[in-house]
């Protein structure tokens, strides 16, 4: 009963979650999660994410990107939601992603970015980590075909939802913000407290249809991000 009532918490905060979604995240520790514990705690309820500053006080310590990875299994169809806040640098969600060998500060993954950032410019945007690099601006709606080099985006822009700045406007600075990724096949959207942000048909053979989920620090100045309220639901049962 109570882990029902709880559920039923986490949804109602969510606002944009299914009724049948699964909560990843407990909100007192990382069972079911792996990362660097250097680097990944709860604090306030929340995942929390923090590098520290090295020499240069404008850059930490990290030597490369790296995440906590969800251990659940893997997603193909899905609705995820999650609320995100975050101070300094640049983060996302990982999903249809593969782990690849750890390196020096814990896991490297590779695969479907949902990006956000501290900054003005990237959040919302579809990236790939460690592969074909940005394959949707903000505001973009896009289609991605199969091109020579397998390794880069044939990318067609086939329309727009939305002004990057209008939705920009939406996004709270170091506050807590609501993320939403849906994938089904090769449709793959994003939304911000809302807003969708990008609109992808990935009709390549690069295209993965299922993979991991984890959250990412990134390289670069000192950060600090948080996670909660993490709900899934899986589309294809």
């Amino acid at each position: 009963m109570k882990a029902a009532f709880t559920l039923f918490a986490l949804v109602a905060l969510s606002g944009l979650a299914r009724a049948d979604a699964t909560a990843l995240f407990n909100g007192n520790d990382l069972s079911g999660w792996e990362g660097n514990p250097a680097l990944w705690s709860v604090k306030e309820g929340a995942i929390t994410g923090t590098t520290i500053a090295g020499e240069d006080p404008k850059k930490s310590t990290l030597k490369h990107n790296t995440f906590l990875v969800w251990k659940g299994g893997t997603v193909k169809d899905f609705e995820l939601t999650f609320k995100y806040r975050i101070v300094n640098g640049n983060s996302g969600i990982q999903y249809r992603s593969r782990e690849l060998e750890k390196g020096a500060d814990g896991p490297i993954v590779s695969g479907y970015q949902a990006d956000f950032e501290a900054g003005k410019t990237y959040s919302g945007i579809l990236y790939e980590e460690r592969a074909r690099g940005i394959l949707a601006l903000r505001g973009e709606k896009v289609v991605i075909k199969d091109g020579a080099d397998p390794k880069k985006a044939n990318k067609e822009v086939v329309g727009s939802v939305g002004k990057s700045e209008e939705i920009q406007a939406q996004i709270k600075s170091e506050d807590w913000n609501t993320y939403k990724v849906v994938a089904k096949g090769g449709h793959l959207q994003h939304f911000i407290n809302g807003v969708q942000t990008v609109d992808v048909m990935d009709e390549s053979a690069a295209g993965a249809k299922e993979g991991i989920l984890a959250f990412q620090v990134h390289a670069g100045p000192p950060m600090t991000v948080q996670f909660k309220d993490v709900l899934l639901t899986k589309l294809d049962k």
